[in-house]
């Protein structure tokens, strides 16, 4: 702490740091009475001691959410979104994917959460004006091979996906060049890629987004039961690590999880913590769970839309017109709520209702 800052007589700084208090904090933690003890400074002096330290304390106070709010263009990043690339998924979130802070994208399997990745590393590389953040994505892939084909197609239907976009802006863009994939197969590989080589792109202004598909099957495959107590600490360290570069870095941060079954009492809590009645629940428990600022639970249904559209380049049928849900389970500025959407080779598209 650097006490030469304080409008205060040297004598009074000399007889604070001879007294061995180390911070301005500190300093407001004694009464009056004690300082002088202390300090043996007079009553005077002490009374000036309180004032410079309360002084310069309240030049970095804290800041409500009601200033957050009705003062938008002072916290620009808080208010700032990345879009998925859908005005109604979109507006279903309120601008899209929050900057700073882990979001969760969990789900079954085919429910589209890996879709919705693969729109995201798109929509980054956007132009502020339209909700992206002109930089590229970092994918990371603990499980299943890149899907690149798919990848492909999508980067053939921006100009239909995203006709809001002036098409001469859309083919400026490289999407492909700008998508860093890495692959995973341990927690050591995936803490060092973290720690190492992704801070490099986010200091050169590479990329803007850090995906992780998933971040359950490393998690759920090196501890035993029995290890539970050491995985929970792995865990908090790696959501530190992943909290510190959303923050420094003003960058999003997605993982996809998987679920479990929802057995027992502790489970069924968990699984019931939304709107919808499931029978099963994100993995890995509160440990990552606490580690979230938003979560979002996607759920493939049995509907399908009136008139389906015929997409025979779609790589697979379950991807044709089949509604899914998607729903806010927590977040900080969000209430419980769902969307429903359909997959289809455009991408991605949000449903008012489903019919």
């Amino acid at each position: 702490m650097d006490w030469d800052q304080l409008d205060l007589n040297p004598r009074v700084l000399t007889a604070v740091k001879k007294a061995k208090i180390k911070s301005m904090s500190e300093v407001l933690k004694y009464s009056g009475p004690d300082l002088q003890r202390l300090t043996k400074l007079s009553i005077v002096d002490v009374q000036h001691l309180l004032k410079a330290v309360s002084a310069e304390l309240r030049k970095n106070s804290v800041v409500t959410a009601f200033q957050m709010y009705h003062e938008k263009h002072l916290f620009t990043v808080q208010h700032q979104k990345l879009s998925l690339g859908c005005p109604i998924l979109d507006s279903f979130l309120r601008g899209g994917i929050p900057l700073v802070g882990i979001t969760e994208l969990a789900g079954e399997s085919s429910a589209g959460k890996t879709q919705i990745c693969l729109q995201l590393c798109l929509s980054v590389q956007y132009p502020g004006t339209h909700g992206g953040l002109e930089a590229g994505a970092v994918y990371i892939c603990t499980e299943d091979v890149f899907p690149n084909k798919r990848l492909q197609q999508l980067i053939g239907q921006q100009h239909k996906l995203r006709a809001d976009v002036p098409l001469d802006v859309i083919k400026k863009i490289k999407f492909g060049d700008n998508i860093f994939i890495e692959h995973a197969a341990d927690i050591d590989t995936l803490n060092d890629c973290i720690t190492k080589r992704v801070p490099i792109l986010l200091l050169r202004g590479s990329v803007r987004l850090i995906i992780i598909d998933s971040i359950a099957a490393l998690f759920r495959g090196e501890f035993a039961a029995k290890d539970s107590a050491v995985r929970a600490k792995y865990m908090q360290t790696f959501g530190a690590k992943l909290q510190n570069l959303s923050s420094r870095f003003q960058t999003p941060v997605l993982c996809i999880n998987q679920v479990t079954d929802a057995v027992g009492d502790i489970d069924a809590k968990q699984s019931n913590f939304g709107l919808l009645d499931k029978k099963v629940a994100p993995a890995l428990g509160i440990t990552w769970s606490n580690q979230l600022l938003m979560r979002l639970m996607v759920t493939r249904t049995h509907y399908a839309e009136a008139e389906p559209e015929q997409h025979p380049a779609v790589p697979s049928p379950q991807y044709r017109n089949v509604l899914r849900i998607m729903e806010v389970i927590f977040a900080p500025h969000l209430p419980q709520y769902l969307c429903y959407y359909v997959i289809n080779l455009e991408g991605v598209k949000g449903r008012k209702d489903k019919e």
